[in-house]
């Protein structure tokens, strides 16, 4: 096999110092790469599209790719197609990453059929990259070789910013090359590749095509959809695939096509055809053309006596590293991207001190009085409700991702249980319990609240306990959505909803009994009944009351208070709230894996 490295060096221009990323593959001389050849078999592809109301809905079938025939080899071949034309869709037939539903025909891989994996053998750069933004080109690459093989290589790369919203990072251009990188890493066969001039411009286009026809050349086989690339670009192609509406009107070397086209003659009559009338008659002049006679004579010797009725359907991801490997370098990343960015650590450490110390104030010294059990009720209300409400932030947690995680699993880098647990027990550790944690010790003796050890340190675990239940539920509800404005407002109103059944806002023992069960859900209403438990037990609240010119002192116990909100303050009657809220904790983390799991992965 090749000798292949990814290479990013640091080229700098004189004039304005700014440095671009160079990716380039060294071949060992002795033995070149030897790119593998993708041949297609009628290829078709439909999708079911639904219209009208939802009592008279229909269901019709849209064919997206129509009998598509034809062999890539080595070299550098490009889909082109205007946009709708169905040539993003054909690239990822051909690289096994389109939904099976609706596919039909075959993809074989140097004349037999596509491995069950070969999804994680083969590169696959998207249109939009992704890439970690937080994270440097070099650690981008170190991550990619570390799950994708089974033994890290060593290389030179370059050390510089990927770029987010945040970080200014490098340009487009030098994250197409580390997209591109990031693939390599594996050596694949083939490098597939979906629209990678998007968003540059002609000179970065042109130096990223450079790139990958020097790839080409040194024998890979390069399969790249493409949205009308200029001249500079065109003819670097090897081989082209034109597509009209799905169907194919040329498959054949690249610089015979514009002689090819001139030689069909359109008449009068013809040219005043509908646009489809004219894609009929070049996909015609196509099928009688000596390229397709001349394809067709290929495919059938490539599938001559060969069977593959028996060819296996499945999908499966395999996995080059161990469950405890791949753990270890998404948590290590998870960990990095959360330290560096600003807007997710360092901001909610700080608005949760912010609001600590103003509530704080607000509730200051509270009085064993009357008053001070209606400031107590209300500081312990607005606590345990804004635990839940500042958790809306974990929304974004797979949301942001999406693209990247669908990505990286598809291709092998880990299991989706892996990601999973990265997440979460990075946002339940650095972006839960830390701020938790400050936001207790900061706003618990300002209010003056019940100054023993024992007595903080439940009140802690209570909001900490709250906090990890509103965020699971979070992740359940955002975890299949791709708009985190949606989720935000399918989250708040639910958590508006549990307010109201959490003890304060209305006297739960009042409510009708066929509304009474709703109280069960409300995770707000464990967490105050908890903290109200752990306060008010073993306090005396006094007035002094003028009755008749005679003052008299009046006294309350905090079990009566608690008495009068139907809250159970026993020793289990304290524990089985904090039971409650782990058990939906649970039960969240388990509906989240489950969309994780069976989220859409095919476009």
């Amino acid at each position: 096999m090749a000798d292949t490295a990814v290479q990013m060096t640091t080229v700098g221009d004189k004039n304005n110092n700014v440095s671009r990323t160079k990716v380039s593959t060294r071949m060992s001389s002795s033995s070149p790469r030897r790119g593998a050849t993708v041949s297609f078999h009628n290829i078709n592809y439909s999708v079911k599209m639904k219209s009208g109301f939802i009592c008279k809905r229909k269901v019709t079938k849209k064919n997206i790719l129509i009998e598509l025939n034809g062999i890539m080899r080595p070299g550098l071949n490009a889909i082109l197609g205007v946009t709708g034309s169905g040539k993003s869709s054909f690239l990822d037939v051909l690289a096994a990453r389109k939904d099976p539903s609706g596919l039909s025909g075959e993809v074989l891989i140097d004349g037999a059929p596509q491995p069950p994996n070969f999804k994680c053998l083969s590169g696959y750069v998207v249109q939009d990259d992704v890439v970690m933004g937080t994270l440097t080109v070099r650690e981008n690459l170190r991550f990619s070789a570390a799950l994708r093989l089974p033994n890290s290589i060593h290389q030179r790369e370059k050390d510089e910013k990927v770029g987010t919203q945040l970080i200014r990072g490098i340009s487009g251009g030098e994250r197409k090359r580390t997209s591109i990188g990031m693939e390599l890493i594996i050596d694949p066969p083939v490098l597939f590749l979906d629209e990678p001039t998007t968003g540059l411009d002609a000179s970065t286009a042109n130096s990223v095509l450079m790139l990958l026809k020097r790839m080409a050349n040194s024998g890979r086989t390069i399969i790249l959809s493409i949205h009308q690339p200029r001249y500079s670009i065109y003819r670097l192609f090897d081989s082209l695939t034109l597509l009209v509406g799905g169907r194919m009107v040329y498959h054949g070397p690249a610089q015979v096509a514009l002689n090819y086209f001139s030689q069909i003659e359109l008449d009068q009559e013809q040219l005043s055809l509908s646009l489809k009338g004219i894609e009929d008659r070049l996909v015609e002049e196509y099928k009688n053309s000596i390229n397709y006679k001349r394809t067709k004579s290929e495919l059938k010797r490539i599938i001559k006596g060969q069977d593959y009725s028996t060819r296996p359907k499945s999908r499966t991801v395999t996995y080059s590293t161990s469950f405890c490997h791949q753990f270890h370098w998404v948590f290590k990343r998870t960990i990095k991207n959360l330290m560096l960015n600003p807007q997710t650590s360092v901001a909610q450490v700080g608005v949760m001190i912010l609001l600590a110390l103003v509530v704080g104030a607000i509730f200051f010294g509270v009085k064993e009085n009357s008053s001070g059990i209606q400031n107590r009720m209300g500081a312990l209300f607005f606590i345990s409700s804004n635990q839940c409400f500042s958790t809306m932030s974990s929304a974004e947690l797979f949301i942001i991702e999406r693209k990247l995680f669908v990505h990286e699993y598809i291709s092998g880098y880990y299991r989706v249980s892996v990601y999973f647990l990265s997440k979460v027990l990075s946002d339940i550790l650095f972006l839960r319990t830390i701020p938790g944690i400050i936001f207790s010790c900061v706003i618990y003796w300002m209010i003056g609240l019940k100054a023993t050890a024992e007595a903080f340190f439940i009140f802690l675990f209570s909001i900490v306990l709250v906090s990890y239940a509103a965020t699971s539920m979070t992740l359940a509800i955002s975890a299949d959505q791709t708009v985190v404005t949606i989720a935000n407002i399918f989250i708040n109103n639910i958590f508006v909803f549990m307010m109201i059944f959490s003890g304060l806002l209305v006297n739960l023992p009042s409510v009708a009994d066929w509304l009474n069960w709703l109280k069960y859900l409300s995770i707000p209403r464990y967490g105050l009944a908890a903290v109200e438990i752990n306060e008010f037990t073993s306090l005396i609240f006094c007035d002094t009351r003028n009755t008749s010119g005679i003052e008299k002192r009046v006294c309350s116990t905090g079990e009566g208070f608690l008495n009068e909100q139907g809250v159970d303050y026993s020793t289990w009657g304290l524990w089985q709230n904090h039971l409650a809220l782990g058990i939906m904790t649970l039960i969240f983390l388990i509906i989240t894996y489950l969309k994780l799991r069976f989220i859409k992965k095919f476009t």
